[in-house]
């Protein structure tokens, strides 16, 4: 699994998920003004999004990860 879902109810827009992430997995819907998911197939399980997340609206599932692959 990968990243499960964002609250929306919790998401401020902040927009800080959107920047950490490496795989470019979440965007922001500028209707909305939150985070949403674009790609949950492309995570690669880094936790930066949850863990930089200041009001916790992301859920990250461990279960089955693959591996990050980063350019150098």
């Amino acid at each position: 699994m990968a990243i499960e879902k964002i609250d929306e109810d919790l998401c401020t827009g902040c927009e800080i998920c959107i920047d950490d992430c490496p795989m470019d997995v979440i965007r922001l819907d500028k209707k909305k003004g939150k985070a949403y998911i674009a790609y949950f197939e492309d995570c690669g399980v880094c936790f930066q999004c949850m863990t930089h997340c200041p009001v916790d609206a992301i859920s990250v599932s461990s279960l089955s990860p693959r591996k990050l692959i980063l350019p150098y």
